[in-house]
């Protein structure tokens, strides 16, 4: 059975449509079906992202078939797919996540290959993919089966198991793209903290945990108190409350970070522009405080 890894749990309960989410999920990951390495010999289910009608979605589990599915050359026997906020806002319709009708959601997906028209990957493969357009232009994880282009995929490392690669997922894979482009800016631990925005959440705890053990000194921000021992648990030598950051920002501040890994964005970005040192560098890619942005230029141009 399809199974779900849920991050940033506390965030997708707070839609008002959790229990959607909720029900499709417990409908999915009880459905028997073939052995990992079969195609399928008949119908099977996926999670389906609908037009309702004025500019609206609904979303269902219905039973499709393999002519259903995009012509790709790569048939995937799914296994597992996480649960992210984009996630949640893509099946509730809560944003504007799906560009095409109807799609099947999930932005990630880790299982065994069980067809292939191509000599890259050969049947009982194991495989993972993120990004790519799934859950937006694609159709994505929330499916028994799914077809991709065999340049998504990337083979699961024989040390991992592929519940260990959905556990990473999306969340993970993004986390490393902040602490590489951290690390290639020329960011050394003796360089001063490195700051983690939304700590608590799946990119932000992955960060914290791959940066202490790189030796950098780790501080983590977040708005959940019952979270610092667990921050702390993965390498975060001290909290701070979001309300310190989330605010309005003057154009320069004190110099405190040599780097942070934002997933706010909005007011708390500025703020910690306006806190990065000279020479430093934010990896900002969230937007979970808003679009907005209101920020001067100020950093940019004077550090």
């Amino acid at each position: 059975a399809l199974m779900f890894i849920s991050r940033s749990r506390s965030r997708i309960l707070q839609l008002s449509s959790s229990r959607l989410i909720a029900n499709h999920i417990r409908s999915m990951a009880t459905t028997a079906s073939s052995s990992p390495a079969d195609p399928p010999s008949g119908p099977f289910h996926a999670l389906l992202v609908e037009d309702a009608g004025n500019r609206k979605t609904k979303s269902s589990i219905q039973q499709i078939t393999v002519d259903d599915l995009p012509p790709n050359d790569v048939l995937i026997k799914v296994a597992y797919s996480s649960l992210n906020y984009k996630d949640g806002l893509a099946i509730t319709g809560k944003g504007r996540i799906c560009r095409r009708l109807p799609m099947v959601g999930g932005i990630d997906l880790a299982g065994t290959v069980v067809e292939s028209q191509t000599s890259q990957f050969q049947k009982g493969d194991q495989v993972l993919v993120n990004g790519f357009g799934l859950s937006e232009t694609q159709w994505g994880g929330y499916s028994e089966y799914a077809k991709m282009k065999p340049e998504w995929l990337v083979s699961v490392p024989e040390a991992f198991s592929l519940e260990q690669a959905m556990g990473i997922g999306v969340a993970g894979y993004t986390s490393m793209l902040c602490v590489n482009a951290i690390r290639d800016h020329g960011i050394k631990p003796e360089d001063g903290p490195v700051l983690v925005t939304g700590a608590s959440g799946g990119v932000g705890s992955v960060a914290i945990h791959l940066l202490s053990k790189l030796g950098y000194d780790v501080e983590a921000s977040t708005g959940r108190t019952t979270t610092h021992d667990y921050l702390k648990s993965l390498g975060a030598s001290s909290c701070l409350d979001r309300n310190d950051l989330d605010r309005d920002a003057k154009p320069l501040e004190k110099e405190v970070w040599a780097a942070a890994v934002d997933t706010v964005g909005s007011k708390t970005l500025a703020s910690v522009l306006a806190q990065t040192k000279y020479g430093g560098l934010v990896a900002a890619f969230g937007l979970g405080g808003g679009m907005g942005f209101p920020r001067s230029v100020a950093p940019l141009f004077f550090r």
